[in-house]
């Protein structure tokens, strides 16, 4: 049985989707292609690749039905977005609904890989750490389990919302530095910019805190980074 990992390609533009596929085999990874959402879903069903690529605006049933579908279904599969550039909006929303990192159009092949192999480096990662369980009410942090409460509801992080909410918990107080956040959540040998890191906080606050225009758990250090509040006063 090949130990080759197993990538999904969901893209409807053919030549984008052979230029990854050629790409990915080249690196060494084993490459499942798809070109609309129905043709997707199959795949994720039959094949359960490691990672998915997803491209957002699909015909028919678009990338953010299909990665709403995935996550509903408890799969906790990385996927990765592809979205148009300067698409803020979608780069928001496809985090929220699941995705673990995002990269736009047009794709540079080599950062592509270098995205993937990160996402998978950081899914295959042991979850437990020095403590297992870590209780800031509202909020309880599970290390072991890899999930994260909020009075009792399990929240429904990515992979990469987690770690950065996992640091800032395990750190409650002090100010992570967004170059921080990409040494320890992407990887030093990633890159990726300090725009990724408020993209994703935006994602993560909306995910965890009562009023998102006011944040009283994740706080903004200007042009510093972010830092949890170690004050939290929960109802």
């Amino acid at each position: 049985m090949s130990g080759r990992r197993k990538i999904l390609v969901i893209e409807d533009e053919p030549g984008i989707r052979l230029a990854v596929k050629d790409e990915l085999e080249f690196e060494g990874f084993d490459v499942e292609l798809a070109e609309d959402g129905a043709g997707g879903l199959a795949a994720i069903r039959r094949s359960r690749p490691d990672l998915i690529l997803l491209d957002l605006m699909l015909p028919g049933r678009n990338g953010f039905e299909i990665c709403q579908e995935v996550r509903a279904q408890g799969l906790r599969t990385p996927i990765i977005v592809i979205t148009a550039r300067n698409q803020e909006a979608d780069k928001v929303r496809g985090l929220e609904l699941g995705a673990d990192d995002y990269v736009t159009k047009p794709l540079g092949l080599a950062e592509l890989v270098a995205r993937i192999r990160a996402v998978l480096r950081r899914s295959d990662q042991p979850k437990a750490r020095d403590r297992d369980v870590l209780d800031v009410p509202p909020l309880r942090i599970d290390l072991r389990r890899h999930a994260a409460f909020k009075r009792g509801v399990e929240l429904p992080l990515t992979d990469t919302e987690f770690r950065m909410l996992a640091l800032l918990v395990t750190r409650a107080g002090e100010v992570i530095t967004r170059d921080e956040f990409l040494d320890q959540v992407w990887g030093e040998h990633v890159h990726v910019t300090h725009r990724t890191v408020d993209t994703h906080v935006a994602s993560l606050r909306k995910k965890i805190e009562d009023d998102v225009e006011h944040p009283t758990c994740i706080l903004s250090v200007r042009n510093v980074g972010y830092r949890f509040n170690e004050n939290i006063t929960s109802p």
